[in-house]
């Protein structure tokens, strides 16, 4: 097979992981990196201005336009899952809200056997990625916020009145308020943190692939990655297909690494043949390491969208029309300002669904608008919304072959709803919100609910309403866990290094041992950056185990 390029590190995806590892193996100027991307250019307003979000997730030109099966929970529904396929990946075409997960997300990592991954291990990492810039009139706590990184995060302005609203709702019906739900305090109401600046969208490309390919020593190579090449068990580079030039080998002087994401990164193992034996026999593909965890462990967070009316006209839905948008996309252009400089999730919250839990497991985003991804109103006139779901779901999932061929899609299953306690905690979602909306705080803009609609109210009402209005939140993981080696289900071990074979790592949301409350695009990067000490062999950033985080002292007999 003829050698299209070559490299000391391969990279195979340009997403949050991959971009901050591209960023971090160039730093020294002793390596030579390339990073196979599948996508093409991130440039255009679709998707750095913030304002247009819902459009690239629902364009071909950047989403691989994966499907899951039909969820026969979910009233038979097909779940789209977008995944990026364009320079930036996935933090090119995602909702842009910054979330670190809870402290005690990591420490179950590390008691699962992903030893090194406590949260005090991976708290520097997240100091050293991160520049924020808080918010006005609000402080940043080094202690445990970083300042000086590749990442800009910020507050949202909330210069809409309901931002206020939601989080003196959730103050008035007995919620802590947090002013940095990534700092000590995740638990509360507050300011919801953006991965905006200057009015753009601040993907992964921009933060990190595009200083890194400054450097002259990495470089970008628009390629599809399709499976790892070995010589004995030693990964020696990626063959990949390349557009005009067709199949090719990417050699590796040092090490591959896949950083594809959830789906495509086990996809990529399982063509390699690393993944369940019978699995891989059954079409055909050599055997090289039979590791059945591959592609098992899928989760994912769904969500609700209630919604209220609102009786001041005062919402997004009064900017759905051709000529506002027009208007706003305009402004974006010249100015970099306006609704089109922000994602419009700009307050947020986390708390406990009920006593005896002992950190949040509840997730809300609010938008002053009602609105689905789409762009579509569910109702005429003006209204707000609240994206509300659970956690730490117990229902798993997989990713597998449909064929030998790596040009078909996979089959993706989640089997979402699938365990009693999603549905409990579903419905206490929903029934929490209402509260929530039922306050003081809200009376100037309240009207009447439309969805679910005051008149579901029972159990079995909500239940329908659930399976025929949940939707993905976009947050797949775990498809490829971190785990000691002699764990059968793992597939890397603590040093991101695939199990079985010399030279091969991933790192991505695929490693996740169980997911993090709250949006992934943060965590993800955070594996890249730590994954890039260990490919360096530098050794890792000091631990920071003297940082508690906040909880509540009555967790245990309080629900708030």
């Amino acid at each position: 097979m003829k050698t299209i390029d070559e490299a000391d590190y391969v990279i195979v995806g340009s997403g949050s992981a991959g971009s901050a590892m591209a960023y971090r193996l160039s730093e020294s100027g002793k390596y030579d990196v390339v990073v196979v991307e599948a996508g093409g250019t991130d440039a255009g307003p679709f998707i750095q201005m913030p304002g247009a979000l819902s459009f690239p997730m629902n364009m071909q030109r950047y989403d691989w336009g994966y499907k899951a099966e039909a969820e026969k929970t979910l009233a038979g529904r097909q779940l789209v899952t977008p995944r990026g396929r364009v320079i930036g990946g996935s933090s090119s075409i995602n909702g842009m809200v910054y979330v670190r997960g809870h402290a005690l997300d990591y420490e179950h990592w590390a008691a699962s056997g992903a030893s090194g991954w406590a949260f005090a291990d991976v708290l520097p990492y997240f100091k050293r990625m991160e520049n924020f810039h808080g918010g006005a009139g609000r402080g940043v706590d080094p202690k445990w916020r970083g300042t000086a990184g590749p990442l800009n995060v910020k507050n949202g302005e909330m210069q809409n009145p309901l931002y206020e609203a939601f989080v003196e709702a959730g103050r008035q019906a007995g919620y802590p308020v947090t002013e940095d739900y990534n700092g000590e305090q995740q638990e509360g109401f507050g300011p919801m943190q953006q991965t905006i600046w200057q009015g753009r969208r601040w993907s992964a490309a921009n933060a990190y692939l595009r200083p890194a390919m400054k450097r002259g020593n990495c470089r970008l190579l628009n390629a599809q990655g399709i499976s790892v090449a070995f010589e004995g068990d030693r990964a020696i580079g990626m063959v990949v297909r390349a557009g005009r030039r067709g199949k090719g080998l990417v050699k590796a002087r040092r090490e591959v690494v896949l950083a594809a994401g959830s789906i495509n990164s086990p996809l990529i193992l399982m063509h390699s043949g690393i993944g369940d034996a019978d699995d891989l026999k059954h079409f055909g593909i050599d055997v090289k390491v039979p590791r059945p965890g591959v592609g098992q462990n899928l989760q994912d967070h769904l969500e609700l969208y209630i919604q209220q009316t609102c009786i001041q006209p005062i919402t997004l839905n009064g900017y759905l029309s051709l000529f506002a948008k027009g208007r706003v996309g305009l402004e974006w252009m010249m100015l970099h300002t306006g609704y089109g400089a922000t994602n419009h999730f700009e307050a947020a919250a986390f708390i406990r669904s009920a006593a005896g839990i002992e950190y949040p497991d509840i997730q809300y985003h609010f938008l002053p608008g009602a609105i689905r991804y789409d762009g579509k109103a569910a109702a005429p006139g003006h209204g707000f919304q609240a994206h509300v779901g659970p956690m730490r779901s117990k229902s798993r999932g997989a990713v597998r072959l449909k064929s030998a061929d790596p040009k078909d899609a996979p089959s993706i299953r989640f089997n979402y709803m699938s365990h009693p306690d999603d549905w409990t905690e579903f419905r206490t979602a929903i029934r929490l919100t209402r509260e929530i909306y039922a306050q003081e705080a809200f009376d100037p803009y309240r009207g009447p609910e439309i969805q679910p609609g005051a008149e579901a109210t029972s159990d079995e009402d909500l239940d329908r309403f659930i399976a025929e209005h949940a939707e993905s939140a976009y947050h797949p993981c775990g498809t490829a866990r971190l785990g000691a080696p002699d764990d059968e289900m793992a597939v890397v071990d603590p040093e991101c290094r695939v199990i079985g074979v010399e030279n091969l790592r991933l790192a991505d949301s695929s490693i996740f041992p169980r997911i993090t409350n709250g949006n992934l695009n943060g965590p993800s990067i955070m594996v890249g950056e730590k994954a890039a000490d260990h490919i360096l062999g530098q050794g890792v950033l000091a631990p920071e185990p003297e940082l508690k985080p906040w909880i509540a002292s009555d967790w245990q007999t309080k629900q708030r």
